[in-house]
């Protein structure tokens, strides 16, 4: 196998080739970026791809390392066939607080030897699962365009903190990813003694959008889901945390436990993210939403400091 990291970066940009390590395993790509002690940069504002950093480590001289350790069906790794080869893509990026340094973006490059009788997968057109786990879920806080991650945790009460989730597919067939339910705390592990209030409810509901002025966005995919949370009064003075069960759902089966609904103060009503026309499975956010038993694809938990 070969692994060729490349560097683009528009001047006065200071990073370089010997600070970047990239070694191509079977599956797999590990990334070291090294940082001087001297350099100007926060390496937490460092993305491959869309993936955050594995770990950061800061060294006794004042040296900072940003790791990544990913996989290359991961972190929107592009793949390139040749009759010889496969090759993955993928771009190392930086963006800098402004008045800190430039941004940057570095190209890289894994290439391996196309195996005899190789083909790209292909699927089944007939959603035959009844099904899976070991899926990866993923949950952050954004900048206002969901470009990259936020900058700050922190935020003015009645401003809009932008949330995003994510499930990666790997060779699924489409999943349709949902946040079952949310609450505030002021404990980063859930504890009955803390302090908790309560976000997304009964399988789905978006209850602070009925509330104040939060909403989920319109899904770029199904895999994804973006919302604008206002920030609210709670816990004063205190760190607040973001606790979250993730579930990936089949797309077609969508019910009164799996849902995603958010309050229309124009309509004056409750509707449905990914399908206006069964708007009725959000009639019940107003009272209990009970549900036939079903066994989700995959589910997980996150929680985010604010």
């Amino acid at each position: 196998m070969v692994c060729m990291p490349l560097s683009s970066c528009p001047a006065p940009c200071s990073v370089s080739l010997a600070d970047v390590t990239v070694d191509c395993g079977n599956g797999t790509v590990s990334l070291k970026w090294t940082v001087s002690r001297l350099s100007n940069v926060d390496p937490n504002l460092c993305l491959l791809g869309h993936c955050l950093p594995t770990s950061t480590s800061v060294w006794p001289g004042g040296e900072q390392e940003v790791s990544f350790y990913v996989r290359l069906d991961d972190c929107y790794f592009r793949r390139m066939v040749t009759r010889s080869q496969l090759i993955y893509l993928n771009e190392l990026t930086y963006t800098s607080v402004p008045g800190s340094g430039p941004s940057f973006s570095h190209p890289v490059m894994c290439i391996y030897e196309r195996p005899d009788g190789w083909a790209p997968p292909l699927y089944s057109p007939v959603w035959s699962v009844h099904s899976y786990s070991g899926l990866d879920f993923f949950m952050g806080i954004m900048k206002d365009d969901f470009s990259s991650p936020a900058e700050s945790t922190t935020f003015p009460l009645g401003a809009l903190i932008p949330l995003w989730a994510g499930v990666h597919q790997a060779a699924h067939l489409p999943l349709l990813l949902l946040l079952e339910e949310c609450v505030a705390s002021t404990t980063p592990e859930l504890d009955p003694s803390g302090q908790v209030f309560p976000i997304i409810t009964n399988g789905g509901c978006f209850l602070d959008s009925k509330m104040g002025k939060s909403r989920f966005q319109p899904r770029a995919q199904t895999s994804e889901i973006k919302l604008f949370l206002q920030a609210f009064k709670f816990a004063l003075g205190l760190d607040v945390y973001i606790h979250c069960k993730l579930v990936a759902w089949d797309p077609q089966s969508m019910d009164v436990g799996k849902k995603a609904c958010h309050y229309s103060k124009q309509l004056q009503r409750w509707e449905l993210l990914d399908d206006p026309s069964q708007n009725a499975l959000c009639n019940c956010c107003e009272s209990e939403c009970r549900h036939r038993k079903r066994r989700s694809l995959a589910s997980g938990t996150s929680c985010l400091p604010l």
